[in-house]
């Protein structure tokens, strides 16, 4: 809608209407002492011209991945996005949609989320996933509100110290008025205690390692607690899935498949689950159907829409969930197929295992080294992180993480991701980079 600006006289309209002389009469019921009494301290208006002027200077401070050479990680990732993910998605149909309650006028929508879910459950091994969530971490909050619920005499939640920090504090925060105490924990023999709710593990996890998960699922089990696990969605074309292994409720960031680093968001999470969890996830679930013809359609399923309002007894609400997000993966997928998301990770794979090695004839060796990798690894820096990366950032060069503003004990370390917008030019410039600063 354009923006039409009332004159004095639609003004003087409106007051007369209201039966007042002045605008200052709307706000008589307000104390002077909180009256500001004076114009408001900005600067004076500027034309279009010079506003949109104004407004590229600003724009001109940031610096973007189309001037920076990426190297962070950590659960979002500089990937190639192909110019139909976007093209499709901005159709007007999917940029309107609204919660598809009315299947009769939301096929479009509802069968795009089908097969959303129907890609969920397959990278996950599970039995059934829903419509997306809002990002990574909350996947995670909501998944350990599901197993909190499932157990009730049960308070403590066990966090794998190599899951990110971020879906931890999310966790903490969702959990906190169910009166649940998370403890970190580093392998499979601290997993123990009847108070246990669910176990919490990455895959692979922040330092890039893919640990044996069989023996952590199977720990948890023991003990009767929920197994979680937070995946790479990209990294689960290589490996397998976590619900292969048993895992009762797999979730992860979704921004890898088909959507850019937009300043951090919005991205949108996933969840797949194993049958009895199906009606205990969060959010909206699509389902199949016949028609009274006998013709293919699908629905909103196995939930109504009135159980979010029973305060302690509800699932969460998820009813705004990122859909536009979760479309954008599903054309993703759907362009690039089994053999393309695998072809994706196997490239970035190659090339961070010939950055690991260049980086260790230049002495900065993986840590630690036991544990195979994919495409994101650790490395110990001799000096400060934070230096290195600056360094590196008048260069051009976005460095890896500072896993010491992870945790305290990770001071030194600095975690890489090697995707396939890298190339082996890319590589070896950093590596001369990181040589110049050690020779410094």
């Amino acid at each position: 809608m354009a923006y039409i600006p009332d004159t004095p006289e639609d003004r003087a309209h409106m007051l007369a209407a209201l039966g007042i002389d002045a605008v200052d009469a709307l706000f008589e019921d307000l104390p002077p002492s909180v009256r500001l009494n004076r114009l408001l301290d900005v600067p004076p208006a500027l034309s279009e011209s010079e506003l949109s002027r104004h407004l590229r200077q600003l724009a001109a401070q940031n610096r973007d991945l189309g001037q920076l050479t990426s190297f962070l990680g950590g659960g979002f990732y500089d990937r190639y996005v192909p110019a139909a993910v976007g093209a499709l998605a901005q159709r007007g149909e999917f940029l309107t949609a609204y919660t598809p309650y009315q299947p009769e006028v939301s096929q479009g929508t509802l069968a795009a989320i089908f097969e959303f879910q129907s890609m969920i459950q397959t990278l996950t091994g599970t039995d059934a996933s829903q419509a997306s969530l809002y990002d990574g971490a909350s996947a995670v909050g909501e998944a350990c509100l599901m197993a909190l619920a499932n157990a009730p005499k049960r308070h403590r939640l066990l966090f794998g110290r190599t899951v990110l920090s971020q879906s931890r504090q999310v966790a903490e925060t969702y959990s906190r008025a169910r009166g649940a105490e998370i403890t970190v924990i580093d392998g499979v023999d601290e997993i123990m205690g009847d108070d246990v709710a669910a176990v919490i593990w990455q895959y692979p996890d922040l330092l890039g390692q893919i640990t044996a998960l069989p023996a952590i699922i199977e720990k948890t089990h023991a003990i009767g607690a929920v197994a979680i696990v937070v995946a790479d969605p990209v990294a689960l074309a290589l490996l397998t899935p976590p619900g292969e292994f048993g895992a009762d409720i797999v979730v992860g960031e979704g921004q890898p498949l088909g959507n850019r680093l937009q300043l951090g968001g919005p991205t949108f999470g996933f969840m797949g689950v194993k049958s009895p969890w199906i009606r205990k996830m969060p959010g909206r679930i699509v389902g199949a159907t016949v028609d009274h013809a006998g013709r293919r359609g699908f629905v909103l399923t196995l939930q109504a829409r009135e159980q979010h309002i029973r305060r302690e007894k509800a699932t969460s609400n998820i009813c705004s969930n990122h859909s536009l997000n979760a479309l954008m993966a599903t054309i993703y997928l759907s362009l690039l197929g089994p053999e393309g998301l695998k072809a994706v990770a196997t490239v970035s794979a190659e090339l961070a295992h010939y950055l690991a090695d260049r980086l260790a004839s230049a002495g900065l060796v993986r840590v630690p080294r036991q544990e195979p990798f994919l495409y994101e690894f650790t490395v110990r820096v001799p000096g400060s992180v934070a230096d290195l990366n600056r360094h590196l950032l008048d260069r051009g060069i976005l460095g890896g993480r500072d896993l010491g503003q992870e945790d305290p004990a990770w001071q030194g370390l600095w975690q890489l991701a090697v995707t396939e917008q890298r190339t082996k030019d890319d590589c070896d410039r950093l590596v001369e980079e990181v040589l110049a600063w050690q020779s410094r």
